[in-house]
């Protein structure tokens, strides 16, 4: 019997389209698919596509408007101080890109001011789309909507299209309007020219990602923290070792947010052939099924590794149909692959993927990371792709089908990793990605950095708590990657433990910035369809050499907005408050994190010197300066009260505020106290304070509770 050949049609695709993130449905969705399922009732014209939308640019003496899919994205008006000003507007194309352009020229003399709205959806944020050519090489991430003065644009996700202003006029983008459905800038600017750049399918077509739909899928953002066995046990793992370590996890790491334990290679029977991966070999006598219920007894997410080879050439020769062949009609082979199982047949996944997956989440796995891709992908589709050819079946097809068939068995609510290396083929199906080779590199969040949680999440690969700790910590922790540590546990009852706790939850970021800081990755994007082996990282894998010394994250809160600067090396040996996207009119404290201590007051910006040989990094915390005594940090997260600062607030002398504590962890205030200042009185809600000291112009406020929770807190201050 001919095996079925079958185009990427699934349930959980349909899903997708149909229940895309929030589960609300929409009109033209439903028309997409109708249409979609049904071809033969007609279908959606190329044109009508999201990401063939063309933009309209309208001008009305001095009012301007871009229209997208009929809804304004920029409504505008056009002032000129004593003149006059010229308008041109174009649209290019170079094959699917578009851009609409908008040029606005002041007559001799004159200046400009452009002022308008911004209307995107709840999924938008400010950034910057084009690289300063005059600021410093620098990584950034925020936590909020961001108010920093580097925004030259607007990016929104859920219809992929980008609003910029080219350099030149000064510009200010400020939130105005946040709901649930949408969010509204104020844009501003001013200079001699004007030029607006409005780029449609800014992924999916300027930036090569074919396969990006942001509007059939959404990314998770709960922190991505936990632990995996390789490093510390490789495939010599065993039942004993997972439940030793799950032990010290749930004890020494889950109050502070690492819940995931993901067991790696060494617990199948072998690869390939379902009953092997489903029933784990002697060194796991209780089987997986326990293994994963002991793992949610302890509060942790079970994880568990799987690949995608097949090793057993018996059983690919009674199936020879359901994989990939030669031209002689023989078993195609791979490196690392073996056999490579063909994702455009039916019955192959059938018999073989589905039910590996199926069985591994019945048995209450919850977190999935898929090896082998890539040797699947190169030494096993592209490298026989005649076989492809002869069926006229796209590589890609087959490829995404495999995966597909994965993500339906485990289903929307599972976290799936894919690994190794970069895989823009199977964006919208991957949560998280490994970016490079085995082993931690920080330098892929500065090659990747602008499709973290907006493509999906960077994976840098897990962190040994060794001399490097502090510095790949802190990269992975300001970025909002996934972070796995992988040490025996024996590590976690020391001393080394303690970055580590600083570093989780991970908060939920995104990318300040729609361009690549380091390009020479991501550029070369379109090698992958030419590879045919995956024995080392491809020239579009995340590298090893960092790039970048400066990490910055941009907290936003209701009731404050600070900064975290992370420096990884000192080839920037003075830090500008206007590179770092602040108004350098104002002046601003600097707390360096790591060793608790004030660098100082400062105007324009500051020296942060040499990282001290014990952290190999520094992580400064920016904050501006006020005439009256105010928080600094919090000791709880190296972003100085990122995930557990809840509220703050000041009046009539008295500084008020929410904290979370950790059960049994030193919560300490650090409190700038300005000259004619002095503290009265501490009250805590359920918590007697420990300890009150002084340290030059800080005072030091310590609570400890043996419990986890929530804390009402009142400094009461005077002046002397």
């Amino acid at each position: 019997m001919k095996p079925t050949v079958f185009a990427p049609v699934s349930v959980a695709s349909v899903r997708r389209r149909l229940f895309p993130g929030s589960g609300k449905l929409h009109l033209a969705w439903l028309i997409s698919v109708f249409c979609w399922l049904f071809p033969s009732c007609g279908r959606i014209s190329e044109t009508d596509k999201p990401h063939h939308a063309r933009p309209e640019i309208k001008i009305s003496g001095q009012q301007v408007i871009i229209e997208y899919r009929g809804e304004p994205v920029f409504s505008g008006q056009v002032m000129v101080d004593g003149g006059t000003f010229s308008v041109t507007r174009n649209i290019f194309q170079n094959g699917n890109r578009l851009t609409g352009v908008l040029a606005l020229t002041a007559g001799r003399g004159s200046k400009l001011t452009l002022s308008g709205q911004v209307t995107a959806s709840a999924e938008s944020f400010p950034c910057e789309a084009d690289r300063n050519p005059s600021g410093p090489m620098m990584v950034r991430h925020v936590s909020g909507l961001s108010r920093s003065r580097l925004n030259r644009a607007v990016y929104d996700r859920q219809t992929d299209w980008a609003l910029s202003v080219d350099a030149g006029p000064s510009v200010r983008i400020s939130p105005e309007v946040e709901k649930a459905d949408r969010s509204v800038y104020r844009l501003e600017a001013s200079g001699a020219e004007i030029i607006l750049r409005f780029k449609p399918a800014f992924y999916r077509e300027h930036r090569g990602l074919k396969y990006f739909e942001p509007w059939t899928y959404r990314l998770k953002p709960d922190s991505i923290a936990g632990w995996i066995s390789w490093f510390a046990f490789y495939d010599r793992v065993t039942e004993a070792d997972i439940i030793e370590t799950a032990d010290t996890i749930a004890e020494k790491l889950l109050p502070f947010g690492y819940n995931i334990l993901q067991i790696d290679d060494g617990y199948q029977r072998g690869e390939g052939k379902p009953e092997l991966w489903l029933q784990a070999n002697d060194k796991f006598p209780r089987g997986l099924p326990f293994l994963a219920s002991y793992l949610k007894s302890k509060g942790l997410v079970p994880g568990i590794w799987t690949n995608v080879a097949f090793k057993q050439e018996d059983f690919v020769r009674a199936h020879q149909d359901w994989f990939v062949g030669q031209d002689s009609g023989r078993p195609g082979r791979g490196n690392w692959v073996e056999y490579s199982l063909d994702g455009s047949v039916r019955e192959a996944l059938e018999a073989v993927v589905r039910p590996i997956y199926r069985g591994l989440k019945n048995q209450g796995w919850e977190y999935f990371k898929v090896d082998a891709l890539r040797h699947l992908r190169y030494e096993g589709y592209n490298a026989h792709s005649r076989h492809f050819s002869r069926k006229k079946v796209k590589v890609e097809t087959a490829f995404r089908n495999y995966v597909e068939a994965i993500r339906e068995e485990i289903g929307p609510e599972s976290y799936l990793l894919g690994c190794w290396g970069i895989r823009p083929e199977l964006v919208g199906l991957l949560d998280g990605c490994r970016i490079g080779t085995d082993g931690f590199s920080y330098a892929g969040l500065a090659q990747f950095n602008s499709w973290n949680n907006v493509v999906w999440r960077n994976d840098p690969d897990h962190i040994q708590l060794d001399e490097e700790r502090y510095r790949s910590l802190l990269v992975t922790s300001l970025t909002g990657s996934i972070l796995l540590l992988t040490d025996k546990p024996a590590v976690y009852h020391t001393p080394a433990v303690e970055p580590a706790r600083r570093a989780a939850p991970v908060l939920w970021t995104v990318p300040g910035q729609i361009f690549d800081v380091d390009p020479s990755r991501s550029d070369l994007l379109d090698r992958v369809e030419e590879e045919v082996s995956g024995s080392g990282p491809r020239p579009f894998d995340a590298g090893l050499s960092p790039s970048c010394d400066l990490w910055l994250l941009e907290i936003v809160r209701p009731f404050e907005t600070w900064l975290v600067l992370g420096r990884t090396g000192d080839r920037e040996k003075t830090v500008s408050f206007s590179d770092l996207g602040l108004d350098d009119q104002k002046e601003y404290l600097v707390f360096e994190f790591w060793s608790k201590k004030v660098v100082g007051s400062f105007n324009r910006g500051f020296e942060p010197g040499l990282p001290d040989p014990i952290y190999r990094s520094q992580c400064f915390i920016i904050r501006e300066r006020l005439s009256r005594p105010q928080l600094l940090a919090t000791s709880r997260h190296l972003t100085g009260g990122g995930p557990d600062l809840l509220d703050m607030s000041w009046e009539d002398g008295y500084l008020s505020g929410k904290s979370l504590l950790t059960a049994g962890d030193p919560y300490d205030f650090y409190i700038y106290l300005p000259s004619g200042w002095d503290l009265d009185k501490i009250m805590v809600d359920g918590v007697q304070p420990e300890s009150t000291r002084k340290e030059g112009p800080l005072r030091i406020i310590t609570l400890k509770s043996e419990a986890g929770m929530q804390v009402d807190w009142k400094i009461k201050f005077s002046r002397t």
